[in-house]
């Protein structure tokens, strides 16, 4: 390894970062130095580049971010939140419940953070403020729950974990020491992540109640109502069947993850206009623009960190950081501890999918030297990068429940910290206990 590729590396990629370029532009620009002086030919550069975004996995994301939008769009997530609200019933703290559960429900069709936030958002924040709810905390709740939307499967994240993660094999010692590890791939990320995703909504529906219970937040009603629960659950029967089809289809076999995708579209397509009759073609169109902005986005960043990738695993950079961590302790636990505080900490500055581009060739060899199985490697990077959503000064979802609930971020970053707290609490035990992961995909035959 040449020690002045890293400096050349990351100096740069922070040098430009402080000076206020986007981040493909850092990611691009520090590769294509060190690229220049490594004697590269700069052609490669754009060959790699190229490549990476030729992969049919990659085909997921503007169809997952698509049908996203067309659900909200359809009238989908709105009977997904009325069914939540009626299940929260007399819960104390119910609505705040309620908007855990829908982001919930909304995670398993959206797989993004800020579209679970926003889509859910704009029904509950002005219930719960109608309700005698705190804003800044109606706000909080909804900006620690969206950040769900890229546990719950689909998620797209997951996408790009499987893509960054499918071509790094194994290190030789790991497998000399260890064995063959287990396959990895997107549908059984997409699988793995279902009761981790629970965990996660559970911490945060203990910490909403403890809240509420203290602050006086009563339920929505004195008692469950099977009627309303049952009336609820026969007028969004067809957006409880999404998340069903979606994810039934993946996990039998019946269609890849991107083949779902396409199925998601063309069902609410369906749903939207001729059973619902709320999709409009002009929100189809801004659906498209929605898509077209946020695909472009992503893609463009894993144009560029693909290539910050390559160099860093050439360089032997991701071997050289796994054999200083295992030289200070071969614990699995504090080696565990330190990635999720890392993770944490990148979180707060760095947009989910660039750091699991740029992160996944550094961390993914230091766990196959621990031992670790990718997939739920993969499902505790995600977890841990998710609470960089409710997280300043990134917090993408602290800007959108800003928006829509009308508190300022500090006001809300105010009231969030016990959701982060309980929030890192479950990924330490998602990430200790291996079995919460992996469980179901052995389950059905991964």
């Amino acid at each position: 390894m040449e020690a002045y590729v890293v400096e050349i590396l990351f100096g740069g990629f922070f040098a430009l970062l402080l000076l206020g370029a986007p981040i493909t532009v850092s990611l691009a620009g520090a590769a294509m130095v060190a690229f220049l002086v490594l004697g590269k030919n700069p052609i490669a550069f754009v060959q790699i580049a190229f490549t990476s975004v030729g992969s049919f996995p990659l085909m997921a994301l503007p169809a997952f971010v698509l049908a996203g939008a067309l659900m909200e769009a359809a009238g989908i997530s709105k009977r997904l939140v009325d069914i939540a609200e009626t299940m929260a019933g007399p819960i104390t703290g119910g609505l705040g419940a309620a908007t855990v559960l829908a982001c919930l429900f909304f995670g398993a069709i959206s797989g993004s953070g800020p579209a679970t936030t926003a889509a859910v958002g704009m029904l509950m924040i002005p219930a719960m403020v109608n309700r005698k709810y705190e804003r800044s905390y109606a706000s909080a709740v909804t900006a620690a729950s969206g950040g769900l939307g890229i546990i719950i499967p689909p998620s797209i994240p997951m996408v790009i974990f499987g893509i960054s993660a499918l071509g790094m094999a194994p290190p030789s010692e790991a497998v000399a020491k260890y064995g063959e590890f287990a396959s990895l791939s997107i549908p059984k990320l997409f699988i793995a992540g279902v009761i981790p995703g629970l965990i996660m909504a559970t911490s945060l529906l203990i910490m909403n109640y403890a809240i509420s219970n203290k602050r006086g937040y009563r339920g929505l009603t004195e008692k469950w109502s099977f009627g309303d629960i049952g009336q609820a659950l026969r007028k969004g029967i067809w957006s409880v069947l999404a998340p069903i089809i979606i994810l039934g289809g993946i996990y039998t076999g019946l269609f890849t993850p991107t083949e779902s995708a396409i199925v998601a579209i063309f069902y609410t397509l369906f749903v939207g206009i001729f059973l619902h009759r709320e999709l409009k073609f002009s929100a189809i169109l801004n659906s498209l623009k929605t898509t077209t902005w946020i695909t472009g986005r992503v893609l463009l960043i894993l144009f560029a960190a693909v290539v910050f990738g390559r160099l860093l695993v050439e360089q032997r950079i991701p071997a050289t950081i796994a054999e200083s961590l295992l030289s200070l302790t071969d614990n699995v636990y504090m080696i565990w501890t330190l990635i999720i505080v890392f993770l944490l900490f990148v979180g707060m500055f760095m947009e989910t999918l660039a750091a699991i581009m740029i992160l996944v060739p550094v961390l993914l060899p230091v766990m196959y030297m621990m031992g670790a199985d990718p997939t739920h490697v993969g499902i505790v990077v995600i977890c841990a990068l998710s609470v960089g959503f409710q997280t300043p000064p990134l917090g993408e979802n602290l800007f959108v429940a800003s928006g829509i609930g009308g508190s300022t971020v500090e006001e809300i970053v105010a009231r969030i910290h016990p959701f982060v707290l309980a929030s890192t609490v479950a990924i330490f035990v998602i990430a200790f206990f291996p079995q919460l992961t992996l469980w179901l995909p052995q389950m059905l035959g991964y």
